[in-house]
């Protein structure tokens, strides 16, 4: 049985830190590209970062570069997102996905096999 747990999110001020977690099991974790999404009140879901297998690749969103890593464990089955100098716009739920198949779409969400139910993170003074 496929598991993806987020966790990390909380509120945070403008300008701070937080380092969201992301436990999987139930798949081949070392064959499959992690990625985070966000989705703000009343947006679309957007693609965050992405790593992929073996951490060959990693992928960011123009939004994000310079302030949010991301990293695995592929021994632990478990991914992370460093996120610093967090900004309003940031507020959302993030989600942890797993792919099979990225290509070279990472922040496709259709190319994304495998969903966790999300964290909510809210930066706010």
């Amino acid at each position: 049985q496929v598991q993806i747990v987020e966790s990390g999110g909380g509120l945070v001020q403008p300008g701070g830190s937080l380092r969201l977690s992301c436990k999987t099991s139930g798949f081949p974790f070392d064959d499959y590209a992690i990625g985070w999404f966000r989705q703000a009140p009343g947006k679309e879901r957007e693609g965050v970062s992405c790593a992929s297998s073996s951490e060959l690749s990693k992928y960011y969103a123009d939004s994000v570069k310079g302030r949010f890593t991301i990293s695995r464990d592929d021994d632990e089955s478990m991914v992370y997102l460093q996120m610093n100098n967090l900004k309003p716009e940031d507020t959302a739920v993030y989600y942890c996905a797993a792919s099979w198949a990225l290509g070279s779409t990472w922040d496709n969400a259709a190319k994304y096999n495998y969903w966790g139910k999300g964290t909510l993170v809210t930066v706010s003074s």
